[in-house]
């Protein structure tokens, strides 16, 4: 989900969450950002254009020596950390999922390097149920971290919050592509903006990466860079973590059918998260039923809508919820997720096509074969679809590793593979 606390589509929330959590030195260096009457937050001019920059909060300062602390507390290599980093949480104006302006938050984090032109990744989080568990909020977040570690080696790095987390007003839509792609784009000039009066230039042309929901997000960017033609931006590489490519295809039969700790099997516990946050978002954006009762079963149903409001973390909703899928949802709706038709289907396949395209720039897929999250099948399944468009890229295997771990391991290895493709 997130970087230590991470979670498939769920552990990726669970691993920005345990990132964040395992790194004492982010507490400390940004202590100051949880007291307003400390922190100086930096408003500019409102604007009324997707892009704008809203406003700026600095939010860390850490050294290189902190940086590596930090990242060592997670376990990410840190061979490549070179500069000092300054974090800032940025609002900025873009759409919401029906086209309607609002606002979104994000972290930018800054090398201390030479004024000038800099090289850019995207980073993108895995599942987050918490709003204030974002990277731009808490200084407890291991998607925090990694954005840290990338700009420690001489990047911008871009972290968005997507909408509805962070500061961002409204529901989350999880794992919805459309809504991750426009806040993830429309971020973009606000970060150049606040690179530029710092005295950098950001370069146009992206490494993009992510985990989990943001491996997901990653490719879909990656996708509308390469098809846009009337945006400066362009895609340089992309490489993408243990994102859930298939919903359809592998992880819904996977969390059904094949719950377990076996190969291709997902942990029943996340699982039970993932279904809960997934029905109850595309219920949002989809209608898939009229009364939770028709989706959950009792006593649930009365209460699962409001545990993924925002303002319920990680644990507490795990707390909240059955020990696996089938003493969640009604025998009804889980006929229905088999057999999918309608708005329901619509829901099921809206995002699975992400790796339906012919990349131009370099692509690496990783993934982890011992993920009981996000099964490799699903990298798998994203290989051969870009295959069929006549585009061959290698996955990259970190191992028997669970979900949170192939963050750990993989984190490290695409910015070196970044800073060689630069």
């Amino acid at each position: 989900m997130k970087i230590p606390q991470m979670r498939g589509a769920v552990g990726a929330a669970v691993m920005s969450v345990a990132i964040a959590g395992a790194v004492g030195g982010n507490a400390v260096a940004s202590a100051a950002t949880a007291h307003p009457a400390v922190a100086s937050a930096v408003s500019t001019a409102m604007h009324a254009h997707r892009g704008d920059l809203v406003s700026v909060t600095p939010v860390a300062t850490l050294s290189a020596a902190e940086v590596t602390a930090a990242a060592g507390e997670i376990g990410f290599d840190a061979a490549d950390v070179r500069y000092g980093v300054h974090g800032y949480r940025i609002v900025y104006r873009t759409v919401d999922w029906y086209g309607r302006p609002t606002t979104a938050s994000g972290l930018v984090v800054l090398p201390d390097a030479k004024p000038g032109k800099l090289p850019t990744i995207v980073y993108e989080h895995g599942t987050l149920a918490y709003r204030a568990g974002a990277a731009s909020v808490t200084a407890e977040s291991g998607d925090r971290t990694a954005a840290e570690l990338f700009a420690s080696a001489g990047y911008v790095a871009v972290a968005p919050d997507y909408l509805g987390l962070g500061t961002g007003p409204g529901f989350h839509p999880y794992v919805d592509t459309k809504t991750e792609v426009s806040a993830s784009l429309d971020m973009l000039p606000a970060a150049a903006e606040l690179a530029r009066q710092h005295g950098y230039a950001m370069d146009q042309r992206l490494h993009v990466t992510g985990f989990s929901q943001g491996g997901q997000a990653a490719m879909a960017v990656g996708k509308a860079l390469s098809a846009k033609q009337d945006m400066p931006w362009r895609l340089a590489a992309l490489a993408p973590i243990s994102g859930p490519y298939a919903i359809q295809d592998v992880e819904l039969p996977a969390l059904l059918d094949h719950p377990g700790d076996g190969p291709g099997e997902i942990d029943p516990g996340e699982g039970v998260f993932y279904i809960a946050y997934w029905t109850v978002s595309m219920n949002r954006l989809y209608h898939l039923y009229d009364t939770p009762s028709q989706a959950f079963r009792a006593p649930y149903d009365q209460t699962v809508e409001q545990l993924f409001d925002g303002y319920h973390d990680e644990e507490t909703i795990a707390a909240g919820l059955p020990a696996n899928p089938m003493e969640l949802l009604t025998p009804e709706f889980v006929q229905r997720l088999r057999n999918p038709s309608g708005a329901l289907l619509t829901a099921a396949t809206a995002n699975d096509s992400t790796c339906e395209w012919a990349p131009e720039s370099p692509v690496r897929l990783f993934a982890a074969d011992g993920d009981r999250d996000v099964p490799i099948a699903n990298a798998q399944r994203c290989q051969a679809q870009l295959a069929a468009h006549g585009v061959h890229v290698p996955l990259i295997d970190v191992g028997g590793v669970d979900h949170n771990g192939s963050a750990v391991a993989s984190v490290p290895k695409v910015l070196d593979w970044f800073l060689a493709e630069r």
